[in-house]
Order: C-alpha cells, then structure tokens, then sequence
C-alpha cells in the first residue's frame, strides 16, 4: 500500500508545481478523477502528511536538494525528478520509522517508472548524498 500511495504523493507533488491548488483539492481532484476505487488502498494519513510536509518545507528542501546537484542548478531538473528527490528527502530528512534505504529505492523505482533511464541513478546519487552528508550515517 506504500508503494503506490508514494507514486500518488509523487504524482501531487508534480500536479502541484504546474498549478495553484492546495493539496487538500490535489487529493480530492485526484480520486474523484477516475482514482476513487483507489482511496481505500491508499495510506491517506501518509499521503497528507507527506504532502503538507513537502509543502511546508519546500524551501529547506530544495535547498538541501541543490547542494547535492552536481554542476546543475535546482532550475534545470525536470519537475518529474524533482517531485521525487523533494519527496524521498522529506522522508529521509523528517519522517519517523522509514528506513533512507527504502526511502532511495522507492524513489529510484518511481523515476525508472515516470522519468528517462538516466534519472535512477542520478535521484540515488543526490538522495545517498542527502542521507548520508545531512543525516550524518555511516
């Protein structure tokens, strides 16, 4: 049930960047567009507080993200890639009791599923270096 509902906080996450709305009508625009059968699967309580806190952090987070860009600006990633690093390093950095090596896989997964072959590796790269260098583990 994680599994998919981090590919819907993903795909809210990016609804998010190209339009104004909150997430509380991303959510509910989300089910009722087809999705409904889908709520009962989803860990909504999960799915909320990974968005209202990507939402509330976004800043600090992108912040993290771009100092782990290698010669690249935060400008130039793709809005599908940067959904899924501001995603898994919300997870990595203020999320309780979900290993960061769950947290990277899932979101290597995720780009290898909606991105280009290339962005796997490059989300493992930027999400290792977060994990490691800003949460300090071994």
């Amino acid at each position: 049930m994680r599994k998919r509902t981090r590919e819907i906080a993903m795909e809210l996450l990016y609804q998010s960047t190209m339009n104004e709305k909150n997430i509380e009508e991303l959510v509910d625009d989300y089910f009722e567009d087809n999705h409904e059968d889908l709520r009962e699967d989803t860990d909504i309580k999960y799915l909320e507080e990974v968005l209202n806190g990507v939402n509330e952090k976004r800043e600090e987070l992108d912040s993290i993200i771009e100092k782990y860009l290698v010669n690249w600006k935060i400008q130039r990633v793709s809005k599908i890639n940067l959904s899924i690093l501001r995603l898994s390093a919300y997870e990595i950095l203020f999320m309780q009791g979900i290993p960061e090596n769950v947290s990277i896989f899932e979101a290597v997964e995720i780009a290898k599923k909606y991105s280009d072959e290339t962005s796997g590796a490059f989300i493992n790269g930027v999400l290792d270096k977060i994990a490691h260098q800003e949460k300090g583990l071994a």
